[in-house]
């Protein structure tokens, strides 16, 4: 039987990454995921370096397994990278910004490096930079996005024939059950980075009405908005119901940038006004009827995916 890559890079027992998620991926969450056989990652986008830095050494005392962090390059983010040499963090996940930028650094330190794309095109910049691998994210996937609009199913084959073959590839994009993961893979990636799922778990550090209200979420309850500023999927709250009106109404960069103003996120995610607050939420929210340990998730994901390849094999075409 074939290793699969990605779980043998990260040194995990199963390839499922919990996606680092602003005001969720706190150390609670990812030291349970790993600790439940997948990655955890902490996500640095929505901390303070002190808090980073807690959190990073609260999940090294919380998880004796591989853990990681997710930096967004949006910013400038040295101190926080400078940290992570320090600690010696094993694996890095960056986004929003150009992959050449702490690659090698990161990488001369021992450290697994790996890039979030929305396309083929920054796929290949990657590539170019050296990374270990690769997520391809379809616009399915909640928070900030690429301007392509490109769906996972149609973005995985696509990043997969475009990469060298020796550079793992990961999923992301409306992925929260086995099945997911599985077809995610039939299309050529070898693991997946799930957030909205781990989102609304007990772990997150989002708050409880935060996933309340995700818990009844319909299939159309999302949005990606804000384009013409900072494409973003939010929950069709009052927030989310005025962004997309502006957004549609021609309003400019500027506008949509005062509208959002400072602190909207943190409102809705993690001060849990689920009305006026921004609640950065993928498509898949309608499937997550409950708010399971991430231990729990783990499990149904591996289940479920074990359950459904044996049903597939056993296809006659």
């Amino acid at each position: 039987m074939q290793a699969n890559r990605v779980a043998s890079l990260f040194g995990v027992q199963y390839p499922i990454v919990q996606g680092g998620m602003v005001w969720c991926s706190g150390w609670r969450l990812a030291s349970a995921v790993s600790n439940a056989g997948g990655l955890g990652l902490v996500g640095a986008g929505s901390m303070k370096f002190d808090v980073f830095q807690h959190h990073v050494r609260r999940c090294k005392e919380a998880t004796k397994k591989p853990f990681g962090v997710n930096v967004p390059l949006s910013r400038d983010m040295a101190q926080y990278m400078e940290f992570i040499l320090e600690e010696k963090v094993p694996i890095v996940f960056t986004s929003a910004g150009s992959p050449k930028l702490w690659t090698q650094k990161l990488q001369s330190h021992g450290i697994k490096v790996v890039h979030v794309v929305p396309s083929c095109k920054l796929a290949l910049k990657c590539e170019a930079a050296g990374v270990n691998a690769v997520v391809a994210e379809g616009f399915e996937a909640g928070g900030h996005n690429g301007l392509e609009e490109i769906t996972t199913m149609a973005l995985i084959p696509q990043v997969r024939k475009a990469l060298a073959p020796e550079i793992p590839l990961l999923a992301a994009g409306g992925i929260a059950s086995g099945e997911a993961m599985l077809a995610a893979m039939a299309l050529g990636a070898e693991g997946v980075q799930i957030g909205t799922r781990f989102a609304v778990t007990q772990e997150s550090s989002a708050a409880e009405e935060f996933k309340k209200r995700c818990t009844v979420a319909g299939e159309g309850d999302t949005y990606l908005t804000l384009k013409q500023y900072m494409p973003t999927r939010v929950m069709l709250n009052d927030y989310g119901k005025e962004a997309r009106r502006l957004s549609e109404s021609g309003a400019t960069k500027a506008q949509l940038e005062e509208f959002r103003g400072k602190g909207r996120t943190k409102k809705g995610m993690f001060d849990g006004d689920v009305m006026n607050g921004e609640l950065e939420i993928g498509q898949i929210v309608s499937a997550c009827k409950d708010v399971p340990t991430a231990a729990e998730v783990v499990e149904r994901i591996v289940k479920e995916f074990r359950t459904r390849n044996e049903q597939l094999a056993a296809m006659n075409l």
